[in-house]
């Protein structure tokens, strides 16, 4: 009997009789609320009264534990929420996810890279097969107090209407605010791997280098372009256009910024924006990394939905319409895209912000065409963060820019390949 076969009289058993289904989410937003998780289900259940999905909450504390050892004694749940470093790279690799490409249509092909092919890109294993499908992402950008680069006449070099600047517009409206007084026009943090998604994007798109080769195999921060741009920014703080700090990371970078100390960060999106928002008596401007070229590509988060591969066809068809209800209708996809707090990946759900109490988020709509290559679903991600900072401590102490970019390329890739070969077809947590 063919698989297709099977999965059809699943879909019938399941339509005539009661399927039991579990959710496990991770935090996203409102998914983390069982209050509005369970408004999403009493709507499923409108429409599927015959399928029962149970939910549990993980946390990022503990919930990669929770996973790895329901995998190890064959309890996994049918359907996990996160994002493409858990659902793709770690459990799809491991081979314990479903391949979901049946849901991937050609009108959702065409909605979701409408948006972004960045999106589609991640979802997929290098060999082409799914196993995430996506409800909706966000970028990282940088903020500027709008009214300090207004008294300085920096507004100038920024384009307004893309919220994009190129690099040489980014060193002019420094110079701007240095010669009218601003005494911290930046800062590049480096205490710790807090926001790091911020130095990161910062530094290669000053001259459009890659951050990882396409296969995410391997880092490229050596290349020309990588070692142009670290050096960029080291030119730039012993011109006293930036400032170096390495006692502090993102955090503390936010807050100075949030007090009108420094006038931009680095670690600006909607979440912050809304989190500041009391705290500040200026407007935060969100813009867009600066880049020598064309759009720049920002660092971001995807979030969505996988299958475990639990051997039940018909648990999984009741899986896959949970999955199609919550992320593609019409009337519940925009809702349960609001509910995280993010943006839709799909052009069709239009601007899900305004007019709402959450209409300040939509400044960042903008930005979603601009997410770039998704490297952070490199194995091994967070040995390769600790590498990136403590280069950066050893550039803006001194260090030969070349020299110790080849350091930290030569550590990661050392890193990233002794755990492909300590972890070869495991599941490992992706913190």
């Amino acid at each position: 009997m063919t698989a297709a076969l099977l999965l059809s009289l699943a879909g019938l058993a399941f339509a005539a009789e009661k399927t039991s289904i579990t959710l496990w989410t991770y935090p996203i937003g409102g998914w983390g609320n069982r209050e509005i998780v369970d408004g999403i289900l009493a709507a499923f259940n409108e429409k599927y009264p015959n399928i029962e999905v149970s939910v549990e909450y993980l946390n990022y504390t503990d919930g990669d534990v929770q996973v790895t050892t329901a995998i190890e004694s064959g309890t996994t749940p049918d359907i996990v929420m996160e994002g493409p470093e858990r659902l793709v790279s770690n459990w799809g690799k491991a081979g314990k996810m479903l391949d979901i490409s049946d849901l991937w249509t050609e009108e959702a092909l065409a909605d979701i890279s409408a948006v972004s092919e960045a999106v589609v890109a991640a979802c997929k294993s290098p060999e082409g097969v799914y196993y995430e499908f996506p409800l909706c992402m966000t970028t990282h950008t940088m903020g500027i107090n709008y009214e300090v680069f207004e008294k300085a006449g920096a507004l100038q070099y920024l384009d307004q209407e893309t919220r994009t600047w190129t690099t040489e517009n980014f060193e002019k409206a420094m110079q701007a605010l240095v010669d009218d007084g601003v005494a911290v026009p930046g800062i590049i943090y480096c205490g710790g791997q807090g926001g790091d998604q911020g130095t990161c994007a910062l530094a290669m798109n000053l001259y459009s280098a890659s951050f990882t080769n396409p296969e995410h195999t391997a880092y490229t921060m050596n290349s020309e372009a990588g070692i142009k741009g670290l050096q960029k920014l080291v030119d730039m703080v012993n011109a006293g256009l930036l400032t170096a700090d390495t006692g502090i990371a993102a955090a503390d970078e936010l807050q100075l910024f949030a007090n009108g100390t420094s006038a931009m960060t680095l670690a600006w999106n909607a979440a912050n924006a809304s989190n500041y928002a009391a705290n500040v008596d200026f407007t935060p401007y969100a813009m867009a990394f600066p880049t020598n070229e064309g759009n720049p590509e920002l660092a971001g988060g995807i979030w969505g939905f996988g299958i475990f591969d639990n051997g039940d066809a018909a648990r999984a068809e009741a899986a896959k319409e949970f999955i199609r209800f919550v992320t593609s209708d019409a009337d519940q996809g925009p809702k349960s895209v609001y509910a995280t707090g993010f943006f839709p990946v799909r052009a069709s759900f239009g601007d899900i912000y305004t007019g709402s109490e959450k209409e300040s988020f939509k400044e960042f709509s903008v930005f979603m065409p601009y997410l770039g290559d998704y490297y952070s679903v490199t194995p091994n991600w967070p040995v390769q963060r600790t590498e990136w900072w403590n280069l950066l401590q050893r550039i803006f102490n001194g260090g030969d820019v070349a020299a110790e970019v080849e350091v930290y390329v030569n550590n990661a890739n050392a890193k990233l390949e002794a755990f492909r070969r300590q972890m070869p077809g495991t599941c490992r947590p992706s913190l």
